[in-house]
């Protein structure tokens, strides 16, 4: 049997096992030790742990548990609120504030928190009521703040990035810098068609009625600006090189569980053992997920069908775009059925060197795979953000979400078509800031 078609029975096994709703980290697990044992006899058994064990031997993977933390921090505390009425104070007089608001609020507070879920709840259980309060449609209240949730896996710090730069040994200081300008710019594109799209339903975006003083407007800034102080450090060390990825992080969450506790007064013990208690669970199952990848990988390259796989597609006489195209369509399927911590991890290390052989600047890939990612959270049958939605907000129908979801699909395809168009959206920034990359 040729590694190819062994490749077949290993993902048909792989998606049986998803289609019965095991864990991911389960299913890779399974499916990996079963095919070293068929292959290679019981003796396998004898380096499962090593292998498993071996893909969690990284000082990198510590920040990913302190960036969750920072972002649980985030997330339980009313910071989302007062990020929210911030925006809406300071934006109320442009046509269409309250929903440019709720997506510029989106994007901030993914940065803060780096999860899309969190963004979705934090965000849409304020932005959603209210928007379909002032007359905005069902479908663009809930859409939009879906889309915006997705900017959570790409404005950095991403734990998306950093599970990519781990998987494939690049820098994660610069990867978060390359998703810098594309996520302002899907915030952008999100913007611009939430207001195409409000006028074409016939909305006139009348709250510009409504006026805040300069008073107002500054006093909803004090509770915000250090939160961002914190982003903007963590980001500034990085890039400086002062900080190791896993130094900010930590020094991060510290500062904001102090922060949450001075200036929220979150004093009981309760709320601050559930933060703990939600970023080990979180923590612990990407943890289970890369070492059960790095073992799923063991098994694809031990049975050459990894190396198979690159060869074939490394030798189909296409031009380097239109192998491009075919990578976006494999990433795009798998994230329909996949969260992207599961994607890049069983994909990337397949796809880098083919990507770096056809010319393809590794980081402006990241940036690639990560909208495409995004895309995978509001379309089904995973979709994670139009759940999320659907829980906070019951009397919106799934249909309506989703109706309201699939445009900001256009725009994020819209997103990868200019940048590569213009990579340098990608690269610009982080070999300005930090060099050309050797």
């Amino acid at each position: 049997m040729s590694p190819l078609e062994q490749g077949l029975i290993v993902l048909a096994a792989l998606m049986l096992l998803f289609a019965t709703g095991m864990p991911i980290a389960f299913a890779l697990g399974t499916v990996a030790v079963g095919a070293l044992v068929a292959t290679e006899g019981l003796s396998a058994i004898s380096i499962i742990g090593e292998s498993f064990f071996g893909g969690l031997n990284s000082f990198g993977l510590v920040s990913i548990p302190m960036f969750i933390l920072m972002g649980a921090a985030v997330a339980s505390s009313p910071a989302g609120k007062d990020l929210y009425e911030a925006l809406d104070r300071w934006l109320n007089r442009v046509p269409g504030g309250l929903v440019l608001s709720n997506l510029g609020a989106c994007s901030i507070f993914a940065a803060l928190s780096g999860s899309s879920p969190a963004t979705c709840a934090a965000i849409g259980k304020m932005g959603i009521p209210e928007m379909v309060g002032r007359g905005y449609p069902k479908s663009i209240a809930a859409g939009s703040i879906a889309a915006g949730g997705t900017l959570g896996i790409l404005i950095p710090p991403s734990i998306t990035m950093i599970v990519y730069g781990i998987a494939t040994e690049t820098s994660i200081g610069r990867l978060f810098m390359a998703g810098i300008l594309p996520g302002i710019m899907l915030t952008l594109l999100f913007m611009g068609w939430t207001l195409i799209s409000c006028r074409m339903k016939g909305y006139r975006f009348d709250e510009m009625a409504t006026g805040f003083t300069l008073a107002e407007k500054l006093s909803a800034l004090p509770r915000v600006l250090p939160f961002l102080l914190i982003v903007a450090g963590i980001l500034y060390v990085l890039y400086g090189g002062i900080a190791t990825p896993s130094e900010a992080a930590g020094v991060g969450a510290l500062l904001c569980l102090v922060l949450v506790v001075v200036i929220y007064r979150m004093w009981r013990i309760g709320p601050i053992l559930s933060m703990f208690r939600d970023s080990i669970r979180e923590s612990i199952m990407i943890m289970m997920i890369i070492g059960a990848s790095e073992l799923f990988s063991y098994a694809l390259s031990s049975l050459f069908i990894t190396q198979s796989m690159a060869q074939w597609i490394a030798g189909l006489d296409v031009n380097r775009w239109v192998l491009m195209a075919v990578v976006n369509l494999f990433l795009l399927a798998a994230g329909f059925f996949l969260p992207p911590v599961a994607v890049i991890l069983m994909a990337a290390p397949i796809l880098m060197p083919i990507v770096l052989q056809a010319g393809f600047d590794p980081y402006w890939f990241a940036v690639v795979l990560t909208i495409n990612m995004e895309i995978g959270l509001i379309t089904p049958p995973v979709g994670l953000n139009l759940y999320v939605i659907n829980g906070i907000a019951p009397d919106i129908s799934l249909q309506t979400i989703l109706k309201g979801a699939l445009p900001y699909v256009l725009c994020m395809v819209l997103g990868i078509f200019l940048l590569c168009l213009f990579p340098g959206l990608a690269t610009w920034l982080p070999n300005l800031v930090m060099g050309r990359a050797l």
